[in-house]
Parts: structure tokens; C-alpha cells; sequence
């Protein structure tokens, strides 16, 4: 039984950070994603790396006069009225793509999908399932808005990522209604438990800044039976990849060591690993980003000789547990 090397990207641009950022304090970033994604595709090529692109559906549209024939008829009324990009975000939205780099992304999708990597979901909207103020039928209408310009493009959603990774039960049922197959779910510690945006406490930061270092809540890796136990595919998150930082630059090493120590065990006892990240988490310092990302490459390769390591997207996982 051979273990598994999952990479999800949560493909969001603008949309998943404007409720917590200005625009002009991240151009830089946001700006960065259409020279990181590029680079991106060709390591993922390189390595033979397979990796699913969880896509907000409003970074498929053509122009603006596209986007708004196109708006779900049924919205989320939160109560934190900022995390709507219906309150205000779509109408500073630019022209078309050229206008407006940061709101909208079809080029990019569509080297995405030439490159052969897989397009998921990461709901139309960036939609907060959590959240007070959203209901179920809003989450629905949600979900074929974006699953309505994704097959346009030509895309067929199966792999669903949710933002903040906000989700219960219910809302899987869903998504298992609207023909998805797999999801990213959380790891199993308490410090990486769920809470609306409203009620996020510092509490847990520091110990998460501190697990991506040093082994506080372990592996996080996970069985075929576990992944299966459910209404969709659950493939957990085992990481997330944090960009390089100037200040915890001198703790890179173990940071790679976190990593690789997981995905050895991963491999040597046939078990799946899924690390994930934004590509605009590379946006700054993007040769930096890249070069770590590619030492993991590296130790992916070894362990694929030797422990016949495979690299899966989310819905190639899920196709082979569902057999």
C-alpha cells in the first residue's frame, strides 16, 4: 500500500483577503501571483507533481459586464457585512482582467488547466459557511453559480476546498448533492479547530506558529479509512506551507524538517500527506518561496523511489479511494 503527496492551492487573488487587507498594503502580493503561478506550474512539471487549484469563482469571468450577469440569486446577508464582496468589492471591481489584475484571473486559470493541474472549488463568492447571517440555501445557490461559469471555461468541479476552512455536516451533504467528491479538511488538533472570524482567538496563533517548527500536534497524516468515513472524501490538511519570513528565516531548516519528517512517515507507512498554501502566499520574496518549495520536490522524488511515494490532486485521490 503506497502512500500519497496531496497539494491543494487555495486560488483566490483579491476575494479571500479584502475583508482582512487593504488593497494598496498587498498589492504586492496579489501582484506577485501572476509571475508565481507560472513558476509554479513549470516545478510542478519538473517533479511530476500533481496539485489542485481550489478557485474562487469570480476569478473565471471574462469583464465585469460577464460577472454581473452572472451573480447567484440567492446572497449571504452576514452579519459582519465586510466579508460579502457584494457589499462593496464588485462594484470597485475594474473592467476586465487587464483593468483590474487583482479581481480577475481567466488567463491564469487557463494556463492552469493547460499545464494539465486540476481546477477545484473554493465556492463562488469566498463563502464563509460559519458565519452568522449565510444559510444553507444561500450556500447552494452558491455552489451553481460557480459550478455554471467553471463549466463555460470548460472546468467539471469535483474537489472542493472551503474558505477559512469553515464547514459542518450539513453543508457537505451539499456539496455531495452538487456532484462534489472530495474536500480538504482540518487536522485533528484543537489548535486548528474552526472558528468563525468573529470569535478567532490569538490563543492558538502562537502554538500554530510553533507546530510549523516543531512537532506539538503530529503528523497529521492520514488512512484511506479515515478519508473515507464521511459524506465526501475528506483529505485533511497535514500542513500549511508558510512563505518565507525575514524574521524566522534563521528557523528555515527546521521548518523544512517539520515537513520532511511528515512526509517520510507518510511514506514509509502508507499513509497521505497534503500540504497546502496561496499562491499569493509566495507574492514577495517569490525565488525564496520557490527554492524551499523545491527542496519538499526534492524529498517527494527520494521518497517516491524509494517508498513509491505517489503525488495525487484531490479528485485523482478521491477516484482511486471510491474504487
Amino acid at each position: 500500500m503506497h502512500g500519497n503527496f496531496v497539494i491543494s492551492l487555495d486560488f483566490e487573488i483579491y476575494w479571500g483577503v479584502h475583508d482582512v487587507v487593504s488593497l494598496e498594503s498587498y498589492r504586492d502580493n496579489l501582484l506577485g501571483v501572476r509571475k508565481v503561478i507560472p513558476h509554479l506550474l513549470q516545478l510542478f512539471k519538473q517533479y511530476e507533481v500533481n496539485a489542485t487549484f481550489a478557485t474562487v469563482g469570480l476569478l473565471f469571468f471574462d469583464s465585469k459586464e460577464e460577472l454581473l450577469t452572472a451573480l447567484p440569486e440567492q446572497k449571504p446577508q452576514y452579519k459582519h457585512r465586510e466579508l460579502s464582496p457584494y457589499h462593496q468589492q464588485i462594484e470597485l471591481a475594474g473592467k476586465d482582467e487587464e483593468k483590474d489584475p487583482f479581481r480577475f484571473a481567466l488567463s491564469l486559470i487557463t494556463d492552469i488547466q493547460n499545464a494539465g493541474q486540476e481546477i477545484g472549488c473554493h465556492t463562488f463568492s469566498h463563502y464563509y459557511c460559519l458565519e452568522e447571517g449565510q444559510t444553507e440555501e444561500d450556500f447552494k445557490a452558491d455552489l451553481i453559480s460557480a459550478k455554471k461559469i467553471a463549466s463555460k471555461r470548460g472546468v467539471e468541479l469535483k474537489s472542493f476546498v472551503f474558505p477559512r476552512n469553515q464547514y459542518n455536516e450539513s453543508y457537505l451533504h451539499i456539496c455531495k448533492k452538487e456532484g462534489f467528491t472530495s474536500f480538504r479538511g482540518n487536522e485533528r488538533s484543537k489548535i486548528f479547530s474552526v472558528k468563525t472570524v468573529g470569535k478567532e482567538t490569538f490563543f492558538r496563533r502562537p502554538f500554530r506558529l510553533a507546530d510549523a517548527y516543531l512537532n506539538l500536534s503530529g503528523h497529521n497524516c492520514y488512512s484511506k479509512e479515515e478519508m473515507k468515513n464521511g459524506a465526501l472524501i475528506n483529505i485533511p490538511s497535514s500542513r500549511f506551507l508558510r512563505p518565507y519570513s525575514q524574521k524566522l528565516a534563521l528557523f528555515d531548516k527546521m521548518k523544512f524538517k517539520r515537513i520532511a519528517d511528515s512526509m517520510t512517515y507518510a511514506a514509509k507507512n502508507g499513509l497521505t500527506y497534503h500540504l497546502w498554501w496561496h499562491p499569493h502566499n509566495f507574492g514577495t520574496h517569490i525565488l525564496k518561496n520557490l527554492f524551499f518549495l523545491e527542496k519538499i520536490f526534492l524529498h517527494y522524488k527520494q521518497l517516491n523511489r524509494t517508498y513509491s511515494f505517489e503525488s495525487r490532486n484531490m479528485t485523482q485521490l478521491a477516484e482511486e479511494l471510491n474504487k
